[in-house]
């Protein structure tokens, strides 16, 4: 039983330690370089049942016509007078973050730009896919049929697997010695930023040599040690697993209207106001009042006081939390919550969706 209880107290001792770690560089950043791109290009749709862009539309009528000449079937535009089932679309497809090399197989993305009524039951002939390259050169090919995600949206389809990399269209990361790690948005500070290089120069740099430099809240730029840089993945690798202590969050509040979310992070305060809205009435104290037999602590269903740093002010979670126990519904505690911004009352970043 004694040998339980000490296993019992250890593992008490190390799991918040373990937490507290959990975070890696890796989480919250990623290499410059490491994103994502579009390859774009027009293409035909056939096969369809009457519903394609009509013969009298040209855009749809003169690619159909260049093609049947290039394979030895010339036409005139006026004997594809009756031709219903071709459709011009747009066809597009994303290069992920890490890039794709020859003979890669991605989903492209189909839609309408004419007439057509619906795509349901075409094959996409094959087209060629231009990328982010300054000189237009083809970069992948893409062909099959057609496959409508949304039976409410006819015009637009997916063609799973149907756009093959011709060509090689790696993620660049590396640049004259250095790369830049990125802090993705909701981690983005000064404070975050020079944390994370203070700690890649502490682990890295040899003999207190300066390796990492935080440019801007947003940007730390790393240099590979020159015994590296001929080989620099075991380098990005260890920076990547580097754990990032726990700071403190940025007092903020995030505003969904259409869903009506509201998100609260940091230590969002407010000052000392009364509230009153639709019949409700609440009130944030400092210091907070002492109950007495003569002036007890009374609390209703339309008077609360809130006060918990006993400095000036109440934290808004007390608030929401004192909302949400008298079932105030959620588009009033966000009219209130967006009042308390205006009137400077609440202490903290309002950022409504």
């Amino acid at each position: 039983m004694l040998k339980s209880r000490i296993i019992f107290a250890l593992l008490l001792v190390v799991l918040p330690t373990t937490a507290v770690q959990a975070v890696k560089v890796a989480d919250i950043t990623r290499i410059g370089g490491q994103r994502t791109n579009q390859l774009v290009g027009i293409g035909l749709v056939y096969g369809l049942k009457g519903t394609g862009d009509g013969g009298d539309f040209m855009p749809a009528i003169r690619p159909l016509a260049a093609m049947l000449t290039k394979f030895a079937n010339p036409v005139e535009l006026s004997e594809l007078a009756n031709v219903a089932n071709v459709a011009v679309v747009s066809v597009t497809a994303t290069v992920p973050k890490d890039g794709a090399r020859d003979g890669d197989e991605l989903d492209c993305y189909i839609t309408s730009l004419g007439s057509a009524s619906s795509l349901k039951g075409g094959r996409l002939i094959l087209s060629p896919l231009q990328g982010p390259l300054a000189n237009g050169s083809i970069l992948a090919m893409a062909q099959g049929a057609v496959v409508l995600e949304d039976p409410s949206s006819p015009v637009v389809g997916k063609v799973v697997g149907g756009c093959v990399m011709e060509a090689d269209l790696p993620s660049t990361y590396i640049d004259n010695g250095r790369f830049s790690l990125i802090i993705e948005d909701p981690s983005t500070s000064w404070t975050v930023a020079s944390t994370i290089a203070k700690i890649i120069n502490d682990a890295e740099g040899d003999g207190g040599q300066i390796l990492a430099t935080a440019v801007d809240p947003k940007n730390i730029v790393v240099v590979i040690p020159e015994i590296e840089r001929e080989r620099p993945d075991s380098f990005i690798s260890r920076v990547q697993r580097l754990p990032v202590p726990q700071l403190p969050t940025e007092a903020r509040v995030q505003i969904n209207d259409k869903t009506g979310t509201l998100i609260i992070t940091g230590d969002v305060e407010i000052s000392p106001v009364v509230i009153s809205h639709k019949g409700l009435t609440i009130s944030t104290i400092s210091p907070q009042p002492v109950p007495s037999v003569r002036t007890p602590m009374l609390t209703t269903k339309d008077a609360i006081s809130l006060d918990t740093t006993n400095t000036g002010g109440a934290k808004l979670q007390d608030l929401v939390d004192t909302l949400d126990k008298i079932k105030v519904p959620a588009e009033d505690r966000i009219t209130i919550v967006k009042e308390l911004f205006k009137t400077g009352k609440l202490h903290a970043k309002l950022i409504v969706e």
